[in-house]
Order: structure tokens, then C-alpha cells, then sequence
């Protein structure tokens, strides 16, 4: 005959488990209560000037419904600026990802000598984005230009180019300062991560044979894929707020061909004083945004899970 066992639980134990949950609730309470407000405050500001006519010193002035909307979506150079913005974000955040991903392990495989050169690595992150913009703008300039006296000394070219007054290299030149900036912050990501990794394993590779780009194909970038793929959902977000390089380098020039969505709506909300327009335009931008990023989410959270 098999005997059942039916547990007992007592009730000053259930009643100290409740009284413990109450407390962490309590003390997480404020910041969460805090964290939701300093969020829906902003989004439900912007979203009613958005539905209403609005400037700088009078907002809420009538009541316009969708028109704003209407009016973004039927503006071309905003929708050609959202086209500018996803062409950028997108291909220069794999390129700085995999630059600062080569860069942290050329400073892993340094070892000592690496973790004294991530000093250097804070300087660009440290800079003032308006005063990196200001410095490559000096670069680039044609006439005393850095660039342009190296080339002509060279003998590269034969006389000054305007590299900002041309669209395609003015794109470039927003690469290049842009990705000065933020290779070394993916690159300290990426470090961070590569610490985290066992040094006894890749040993073990190396001590059964496997070279340098085996080790890498087969163990290191397995093990940093669920980093990766984080650093580069971030980097996507962060290039998609491209701003100060535009607005120092080329003011969205020449002819409105460097114009990107963050550039754009302060143009509309602090020069044209359209702050109704303005915050539509965010809006409309927000859910681009979204959805471009919304399957890189995804797929963050099946590489946690997968790790």
C-alpha cells in the first residue's frame, strides 16, 4: 500500500513570504512609479501637440485632428529625409559594430598593453559632439583644410575639393565623424564581453589545432553573438538620432541631401515654429523607428534565450 504524503505549509511562514514581497515591492515602487511617468509624460505631450496648432510661445492653440499627420506624410522631403535616415542607420551601424568588434579583439589579443589603450578609446567618447563636428568640419574645409593640404601636397589632386559641397562625399564625411565617435564606445562593449569569456577554452582550441580565424569562427563569435547582436540594436537607435554631425558639417546641405528626420523636425519646430507639425513628424519618425527595430528585438531575446 503506498502511502501519500500531502505537505503542510505553515501560516506564519505564507505570511512572512507576503510580507517579504510587499517590501521589495515597496522599495521598488518609487523608481518604477518614477520611471513611468518621466515616459508617458513626454509621449502624451508630444502626441496632443501633435493633434493640435502649435508654436514655441502658444501651444494648443486649436484643435487639427490628423491634418498634421496628413501634412507629414505628404511632405515629400520629410519622407525622402525617413528614406536618408534607414539608408544610414542601418549600414553604418553593422560597419561600426564590426570595426569595434575588430578593434576590441586586436586590444584583447594585446592583453596589457590593451587595457592601457582603452584610455585612449574614452577620449572620442568624451569629446563634446558639437566640438567633433567642429574639428572635422576644419578637416574637410577646402580652403586650409587638413585633408585637402595633405592631398595637394601629394600631389593626389590638383586643386581644392569641396568635399562637404558634394552629396556623396558630404555623406562620407558624416561616416567618418560619426563613426570616430562611436567605434570606440562598441569597441568597449565588445571588450567588456570578450572578458567575460573563459580563456581556458580557447586554449584548448589552440593547443588541438585550431588556428586564429578558427578560434574565431567556432568559439568567440558563438559565445560574443548574443553581445553583438545587443550592441547592435543599440547602435541602430543611436544612429537614427543622427544630429549633430548633420547640423555641424553640413547643415543638411547642399541641397537638403545630408537632411536626416532628427535634423529635419527641429528645422520644422524651432525655425519654421510649426511645433503642432513638429511633434507628428516625431511621432511618425517614433513608429518608423519601431518597426525597423522591432525584429532586431526579437531576435536579441532569441540569442539571450539561445545563450
Amino acid at each position: 500500500m503506498t502511502t501519500v504524503t500531502i505537505p503542510t505549509f505553515s501560516p506564519g511562514v505564507t505570511r512572512r513570504a507576503n510580507l517579504l514581497k510587499l517590501t521589495h515591492l515597496a522599495w521598488i515602487a518609487p523608481i518604477t512609479l518614477a520611471t513611468a511617468v518621466m515616459l508617458a509624460y513626454p509621449t502624451f505631450y508630444v502626441l496632443a501637440l501633435s493633434l493640435t496648432k502649435s508654436n514655441l510661445g502658444r501651444p494648443f492653440q486649436a484643435w487639427r485632428g490628423l491634418r498634421n499627420y496628413l501634412g507629414a506624410l505628404t511632405d515629400s522631403g520629410f519622407l525622402w529625409s525617413i528614406t536618408r535616415g534607414i539608408l544610414y542607420a542601418l549600414p553604418s551601424s553593422v560597419l561600426q559594430v564590426a570595426a569595434g568588434l575588430a578593434l576590441a579583439l586586436l586590444l584583447h589579443k594585446l592583453s596589457t598593453a590593451g587595457r592601457k589603450l582603452l584610455i585612449v578609446l574614452l577620449l572620442p567618447l568624451m569629446t563634446p559632439p558639437v566640438m567633433a563636428g567642429i574639428v572635422w568640419k576644419l578637416i574637410f574645409a577646402p580652403s586650409g583644410g587638413l585633408l585637402n593640404g595633405v592631398l595637394l601636397r601629394d600631389g593626389w589632386i590638383d586643386a581644392p575639393i569641396s568635399i562637404l559641397g558634394d552629396s556623396t562625399l558630404a555623406w562620407a564625411a558624416i561616416l567618418i565623424a560619426d563613426s570616430w565617435q562611436w567605434i570606440p564606445f562598441v569597441a568597449l562593449m565588445a571588450y567588456a564581453a570578450l572578458g567575460s569569456l573563459s580563456a581556458e577554452i580557447l586554449e584548448a582550441a589552440r593547443l588541438d589545432g585550431a588556428n586564429a580565424l578558427q578560434r574565431f569562427r567556432y568559439i568567440l563569435l558563438p559565445a560574443l553573438w548574443p553581445a553583438i547582436v545587443s550592441i547592435l540594436l543599440l547602435k541602430v537607435v543611436i544612429a537614427f538620432k543622427l544630429f549633430d554631425a548633420v547640423y555641424i558639417l553640413t547643415f543638411g546641405g547642399p541641397a537638403d541631401s545630408t537632411s536626416v528626420p532628427s535634423f529635419l523636425i527641429w528645422r520644422t519646430g524651432l525655425e519654421q515654429f510649426d511645433v503642432g507639425r513638429a511633434a507628428a513628424q516625431t511621432m511618425i519618425f517614433a513608429i518608423v523607428v519601431s518597426v525597423i527595430t522591432l525584429p532586431l528585438v526579437k531576435w536579441q531575446r532569441r540569442q539571450l534565450v539561445a545563450a
